[in-house]
């Protein structure tokens, strides 16, 4: 189903560019911008002196404030053609609150600041278009890490009385003054001149708003008297609620103990959204002390002190939270009396089988598996086809698969590619969708005519939801946009890539 929706409200952006010029625009800004950033995220894994570090850093975070403008600027002008196209689908609310926070943890790491969301278990599936609704949301807790410089931020969804659906995103940055909360919804406005040293055109919060009206709906803002900023978007959405959402932690005790209010909190709303009580504290004494015996004890690795680790309390079932990047310390918690871990931004449903397997109370037997975040390979042994024309973008790709344990192979072009297919089988085909001769999208119509079954995934420079549909349509599983992201990857890999998928074949030597 799509829907077709003219602008409102003032649209001021006079139509003049066509989509496919704006798609060429978006292949030719992005295409080096992946290379650019990509080799400065390897270089940033290299041996380096501290002040070859503090350069490439600035060489990153300048090609990010770059690659964020060139977006905005891009999408502005595409929403200002004089339509919004909408595609509703059904959207499970809980996985896209979660893919927000993923795709963010590392930007708010990099800060200090904790992400985290929780939705209830009444917020089920609606019938949106998922894109952008996840651009909206983007858009706010893209800014709420941008402007928070200390604690972080919490995302929320609900059900109101009304019969809508609400996104919130609650940050603990400055707030916004009552005198400009309209303002900033505005094209190029900011709310603090002082802010516009934080970089952005101030066309983020814009185009959320033009995509709310598109879809009925409205955004705002809000600064809370404790401090910080709460941004919501809200529409009337169809609602169907999810059967899988049951409660698993029913009459279960889970206590929390962690210095972030904001881990607090998302964990609290987890806890309750899987049927248990919550018990929290900014510390672990506290909360052993209020929680009953048989209470599991969620216990934040940053109440640690620096340098050393935690021992989980005498007689306790106790799990220990971690960031990705403190995969190192699972062992060493292990041996510290932790029954397990969980990963921050925690996940409801791996909350909830941890718990119930540090108390031995899980469905199955045995140790839940590894959280996909912190294994050191998530592909290993993988047979992957990289069709990628463009040497720089294909050095970053190869680098980035061989550190997840792909045996890669490099197909030049879509010609290339079907020949490589005719020799032999791969788990995973990473197919450019700009190429000479044959397209991407062209190239993988012609593979499956020809009985291809490997998921596909299209590497492209083009940003737009559509640009994504298109790859979809032409026999693709799954889309990812450049610049490459090692996390994005990753997720992608996991999802696709299961060991033993294709039968043992003699793999075609293209490079």
């Amino acid at each position: 189903m799509k829907r077709t929706v003219p602008p409102r409200r003032g649209a001021k952006v006079q139509a003049g560019v066509a989509a496919g010029q704006l798609a060429a625009l978006s292949h030719e800004f992005r295409t080096p911008l992946n290379g650019v950033l990509g080799m400065a995220r390897l270089l940033e894994g290299t041996r380096l002196t501290a002040e070859q570090r503090a350069y490439v850093a600035a060489l990153r975070e300048s090609g990010e404030h770059l690659l964020g403008l060139v977006n905005d600027l891009l999408d502005f002008a595409k929403l200002g053609e004089g339509k919004v196209e909408l595609h509703p689908a059904p959207v499970d609310v809980e996985a896209l609150l979660r893919q927000v926070c993923e795709l963010l943890s590392p930007r708010a790491r990099e800060k200090g600041l904790e992400i985290a969301w929780a939705v209830p278990p009444a917020a089920g599936r609606i019938l949106a278009d998922e894109g952008r609704v996840r651009q909206i949301l983007l858009n706010f807790a893209g800014n709420a890490v941008k402007f928070t410089e200390a604690g972080g931020v919490l995302v929320t969804a609900e059900r109101t009385a009304e019969g809508f659906t609400r996104f919130v995103v609650a940050d603990t940055g400055p707030g916004v003054p009552a005198s400009a909360r309209d303002r900033v919804f505005e094209a190029y406005a900011q709310a603090d001149p002082h802010a516009a040293s934080l970089g952005g055109a101030g066309l983020g919060l814009a185009i959320a708003r033009r995509l709310a009206h598109a879809m009925d709906g409205e955004v705002g803002v809000e600064s809370p008297p404790g401090g910080g900023a709460t941004f919501w978007f809200e529409a009337r959405f169809d609602v169907a609620p999810d059967a899988g959402n049951d409660a698993t932690l029913t009459e279960r005790v889970v206590g929390v103990a962690s210095p972030s209010a904001i881990v607090r909190e998302g964990a609290r709303r987890q806890i309750e959204a899987s049927g248990g009580r919550a018990l929290v504290a900014d510390n672990l004494e506290t909360l052993s002390r209020r929680a009953p015996k048989d209470a599991v004890l969620l216990v934040d690795h940053a109440l640690a002190p620096a340098g050393r680790a935690l021992r989980a309390p005498e007689g306790r079932a106790a799990v220990i939270l971690l960031a990705p990047d403190e995969r190192g310390r699972i062992a060493r918690y292990r041996e510290a009396g932790f029954r397990g871990y969980l990963i921050k931004p925690l996940r409801r449903a791996s909350l909830a089988e941890r718990v119930l397997a540090a108390i031995g109370g899980g469905a199955t037997t045995g140790q839940p598996g590894e959280d996909e975040r912190v294994v050191h390979a998530v592909a290993t042994g993988a047979r992957v086809l990289l069709v990628e024309d463009n040497p720089i973008n294909a050095m970053l790709a190869r680098t980035l698969l061989t550190r997840e344990g792909c045996a890669v192979d490099h197909a030049r072009s879509g010609e290339d590619a079907l020949t490589a297919l005719k020799q032999g089988r791969f788990d995973l085909i990473l197919m450019d969708m700009r190429m000479p001769g044959l397209s991407g999208a062209e190239t993988t119509r012609r593979l499956r005519a020809d009985g291809v079954a490997s998921p596909v995934v299209a590497l492209t420079a083009n940003a737009f939801d559509d640009d994504r549909r298109a790859c979809l349509a032409a026999g693709m599983n799954d889309f990812l946009v450049k610049p490459l992201s090692p996390d994005a990857l990753r997720g992608m890999l996991a999802r696709w890539v299961k060991a033993g998928w294709t039968d043992s074949a003699e793999r075609a030597k293209l490079g």
